[in-house]
């Protein structure tokens, strides 16, 4: 799925919402030792700058070159590029070594993973047997009922456009293979519920939904999702252009450990 961010990998970066420190620091405790952490599908790094509060090394990969040039850099991050032509032997010795990995984060990413393959090479690096590995998303933001009714009928447009695995991604990550023993932060078939806020101006809005996947397919199809009419709706909706709202991400998570 690389190709997807490969083009709006700079809007990416400011255009998404951050995710509370808060998080970081109940992912830490979970995990008896804090050696080495493994942040995958890490985009611009954004999850990984949070795990190298809590952890000495990161290990921040992705598949997307792209994406890694726009990394945000920190002493404890390792950044790198990690093909899908890699085999998973060349993938485990990167990382580290069979059971060296502590805790194993995924932001917003997994639903596009070869599922089998990564719980598989996720099972042989996670630590025996208090390794965590955790993933989470979010949904669209809710602000107030006229712009969450314009977003609704503006993202129905979008939805020819969106690769299936997103489904996923938009049903909560309930329906989520997830093999792994609870930790007490969801279980397959029903994640946990966490907030994500934020402040945001309108400009911030129209960016981050330019920097989703579909609207960018969209375009390379001759399709602009977000035209200037449209833009104008939603600003009205939002009650102009220079009003900065706090808004709420829904966001969701599971979390577990090696069933052994």
């Amino acid at each position: 799925m690389a190709g997807l961010f490969e083009k709006q990998a700079e809007m990416y970066l400011d255009a998404r919402p951050t995710y509370p420190a808060e998080w970081y620091k109940m992912l830490a405790e979970l995990t008896a030792h804090h050696s080495l952490a493994w942040d995958v599908g890490t985009g611009n790094g954004q999850a990984a700058l949070g795990v190298a509060e809590h952890y000495e090394q990161v290990i921040a990969t992705d598949v997307s070159e792209s994406q890694l040039k726009f990394a945000m850099q920190h002493p404890r991050i390792r950044y790198l590029h990690t093909p899908l032509s890699m085999s998973d032997d060349e993938l485990v010795n990167l990382i580290g070594t069979e059971g060296s990995v502590d805790l194993i984060t995924v932001a917003q990413a997994v639903h596009w993973f070869d599922l089998p393959r990564f719980y598989s090479v996720a099972s042989r690096l996670l630590r025996k047997p208090t390794g965590v590995l955790t993933v989470w998303g979010y949904g669209i933001m809710n602000i107030n009922p006229t712009f969450d009714a314009a977003v609704k009928h503006w993202f129905e447009s979008t939805l020819p456009y969106w690769n299936s695995k997103i489904e996923l991604l938009s049903g909560g990550y309930k329906e989520l293979p997830f093999p792994f023993e609870s930790v007490g932060l969801g279980s397959e078939g029903n994640p946990v519920a966490l907030d994500i806020p934020k402040e945001l101006s309108f400009e911030g809005v129209v960016r981050m939904l330019r920097s989703w996947s579909a609207v960018q397919t969209a375009k390379e199809q001759g399709v602009d999702l977000l035209s200037e009419d449209v833009v104008q709706e939603l600003e009205a909706a939002w009650g102009g252009a220079n009003v900065v709202r706090c808004v709420v991400y829904k966001g969701f998570m599971l979390a577990g450990k090696l069933k052994l």
